[in-house]
């Protein structure tokens, strides 16, 4: 299944995406007699969501895209981890050496964008070079920990494009300030698109885009990455306890240098894709 949260009529709930149409979750429910949740991360949540491709099956989506807003899956995720130069051209990119374990941070829920929403770079006195990463994210759907490699895929729930953004001028001056440069508001966002975990047969096949003012500015395959995404859900679950809706992003192959008027999507086929454009945040006095 391919599921996203979008706004329509002034309701906003989740949804299974066919083509260029959505059929609510809501419509399930009421041609069905079921009791899904309408949220994604209660769908996620929920061992009933198991039964929704089923129960689903027949009927037919008829919201078109076009009439919709698309919203981000959802806001609260329990955690956000990062992994950082996990592509060659990414560490070569920014000069650097890639670590041989997984580089990984957090991002803040208060850095969330909305998909096709705006990044608002720092005030320069802050930050003058930023650049905007397109990522393949797992979405976790199990609470799970110490998972072995071969039994990864059986605690996701699926995959998700991001955008990860990093002040580089602030790292540059110490790597200690890897948080600080990766935590300005809006500086992440995730979706709109989930795609389950059935639908992709081969992720190392996967193919991650940046495209930068409508021009492909990177792309690497899935194959080519240092910890493959797998590997990294494993690895990290030997750090913390996973839960439903937790999301690990597995790196970008090369970030764009962003500037105010500038548009940047992440693109993965058979995954999904995600816009953002490009303002600067005012200096306050």
């Amino acid at each position: 299944m391919r599921l996203c949260t979008f706004e329509h009529a002034g309701r906003c709930e989740a949804g299974i995406l066919r083509g260029n149409k959505i059929l609510p979750i809501s419509q399930v429910n009421a041609k069905r007699g079921a009791d899904f949740p309408v949220e994604m991360l209660e769908l996620i949540n929920s061992n009933s969501g198991k039964a929704l491709p089923t129960l689903s099956k027949g009927l037919e989506a008829e919201i078109p895209v076009t009439d919709v807003r698309m919203r981000i899956p959802y806001s609260n995720p329990g955690k956000v981890w990062c992994i950082g130069l996990n592509y060659r051209s990414h560490a070569e990119d920014l000069s650097e050496v890639q670590p041989e374990e997984p580089g990984s941070f957090m991002k803040p829920s208060s850095s969330f964008l909305e998909p096709g929403g705006t990044i608002e770079l720092p005030p320069e006195d802050l930050s003058q070079e930023v650049d905007a990463e397109g990522e393949l994210a797992l979405v976790f759907g199990e609470r799970c920990r110490d998972v072995p490699l071969e039994d990864v895929r059986d605690v996701l729930f699926g995959y998700t494009t991001t955008l990860d953004m990093t002040a580089l001028d602030i790292l540059a001056r110490n790597t200690r300030y890897l948080q600080r440069a990766k935590s300005f508001d809006t500086f992440f966002s995730f979706g709109p698109v989930i795609v389950t975990v059935d639908e992709i047969d081969d992720i190392d096949s996967l193919e991650v885009l940046t495209v930068h003012n409508s021009r492909v500015f990177s792309r690497d395959f899935v194959a080519n990455m240092k910890h493959r995404p797998l590997q990294l859900a494993a690895f990290h679950s030997r750090v913390m306890t996973f839960e439903p809706g937790d999301i690990l992003s597995t790196g970008c192959p090369k970030g764009a240098r962003i500037r105010p008027g500038d548009t940047v999507e992440a693109r993965i086929e058979g995954v999904g894709q995600l816009h953002a454009s490009v303002t600067r945040r005012g200096t306050t006095g």
